[in-house]
């Protein structure tokens, strides 16, 4: 969500140099995300990271401000809205995993959304998502007529490319002593299906009989204590690097340095690595469910997440065949081309353009 927020609002205002932008925050923020002259930033309290401070943020402080601006649009990139505020209102509602895994979510976070977003859904003049599966998914469960909801895809961050074989040689050389390695990319979370990807990873060791690592690039969250209950069972303390955050540069060459991106949630809106894989020219295995059939095209192995064997499978016939992976890059080659940041600025704008002339 940061990223999309990031890249499609700098785009959308440094091209409309008439329109005038309000950036609202409920904090101090970094002059960087004042991109042009046409936006003035204002900072309400309460800060808002809790459900009842989100109520007071958005239900209070935000709807006074509406009401008293009156906007032509409010656009919320992260979904929530201010019910009841006289001005038209545009969430960009990424995906409502909350709805089909509350348990991935703190209780209170999901009883919020749960209770929030359908009400933020039919407040709603236009809603902009970032797949045809979160457009379908919204609509069905919602019950919003899916020509009111615009898609509105992620791009690609300018900071992936190929690497170079001497780059690839010190990035293995510094995370797995030299190892080829598959990577996982993203937040260690629940729904990023970590503990399988541990499971399918052993099964491959064991029947390839290889040397290969796993790397996963990203935060821990919550829900950690099952991946090391998983590791110490499977005896592979010893072949899974845990990076941590990486900076961006750095992330480029965990990612771009790898045999294949193992990347299998079992939900996604999106699936931003998918793209950004492609952007690095490195071999996809991903989840045949959701979005990312979508995102990935036929740039991908396609797996069900929740069978083990399957990804296996897949990790097998990519350590096993060179013209596989050099097929799956070149149709990531392809694929990448749908996305860019420039695009989903484009789109957006349009969203935005559709909502003020409803």
């Amino acid at each position: 969500m940061g990223w999309f927020a990031y890249q499609t609002l700098k785009y959308i205002t440094t091209k409309n140099p008439d329109v005038h932008f309000v950036f609202v925050f409920d904090r101090n923020f970094d002059q960087e995300f004042i991109f042009s002259d046409n936006i003035t930033p204002l900072i309400l309290s309460p800060q808002a990271r809790h459900p009842f401070l989100y109520y007071a943020w958005f239900q209070h402080s935000v709807k006074n401000l509406l009401n008293k601006m009156q906007p032509d649009l409010f656009l919320s990139p992260d979904g929530f809205l201010s019910l009841g505020a006289k001005c038209k209102q545009l969430p960009v509602i990424h995906d409502i995993n909350f709805l089909h895994h509350p348990e991935d979510s703190k209780w209170l976070t999901a009883k919020y959304y749960n209770y929030y977003f359908p009400k933020f859904a039919r407040e709603a003049t236009r809603i902009a998502t970032v797949s045809e599966y979160s457009k379908q998914d919204i609509a069905r469960n919602y019950g919003i007529d899916p020509a009111n909801i615009d898609v509105v895809y992620n791009g690609i961050n300018h900071f992936f490319k190929p690497v170079d074989d001497l780059e690839k040689q010190k990035t293995k050389q510094k995370y797995t002593s030299g190892k080829d390695y598959f990577v996982n990319v993203g937040s260690l979370h629940p729904r990023k299906n970590i503990a399988n990807l541990i499971r399918a990873f052993a099964l491959f060791k064991k029947e390839s009989n290889s040397d290969h690592k796993l790397v996963l690039a990203g935060p821990k969250y919550w829900g950690v204590a099952e991946i090391n209950k998983i590791i110490s069972e499977t005896n592979l303390k010893d072949e899974i690097v845990f990076t941590g955050r990486l900076p961006d540069e750095e992330l480029n060459f965990v990612l771009g340095s790898a045999l294949a991106l193992t990347f299998i949630p079992y939900y996604e809106g999106f699936g931003i690595p998918l793209v950004e894989a492609m952007q690095a020219q490195v071999p996809i295995i991903t989840s045949n469910v959701t979005s990312m059939p979508e995102v990935a095209g036929n740039a991908a192995l396609l797996v069900n997440p929740l069978e083990v064997n399957e990804i296996k499978n897949a990790m097998l016939q990519v350590f096993q065949k060179p013209a596989l992976r050099e097929s799956l890059i070149f149709n990531g080659n392809l694929q990448k081309q749908k996305f860019s940041w420039e695009k989903s600025g484009d789109l957006l704008w349009e969203s935005i353009l559709k909502t003020t002339q409803n």
